[in-house]
């Protein structure tokens, strides 16, 4: 059995927290989406509206959050 190194956390300790990651990010993006104002901004020769984009910065960190759960799984033998 591998020993955890000092200040790594547990699986089960992630495994509690993930719910409750979701759960603020979703809150985060619908803060965003209602405290952004209105307006585009040209990316990529092409308009995109203002409040995607935290939106977007917030749906990486969650797939970020996702990957890692799925990686801990593997490393863990799906237990």
């Amino acid at each position: 059995m591998r020993e955890e190194q000092p200040g790594t956390r547990a699986g089960v300790d992630l495994q509690r927290r993930y719910p409750v990651a979701l759960l603020l990010y979703g809150v985060l993006a619908v803060l965003a989406w209602f405290t952004v104002g209105e307006g585009t901004v040209v990316v990529f020769g092409k308009p995109v509206e203002l409040r995607l984009i935290p939106i977007l910065i917030l749906a990486t960190f969650a797939l970020r959050t996702i990957l890692v759960r799925q990686a801990d799984k593997i490393r863990h033998g799906g237990e």
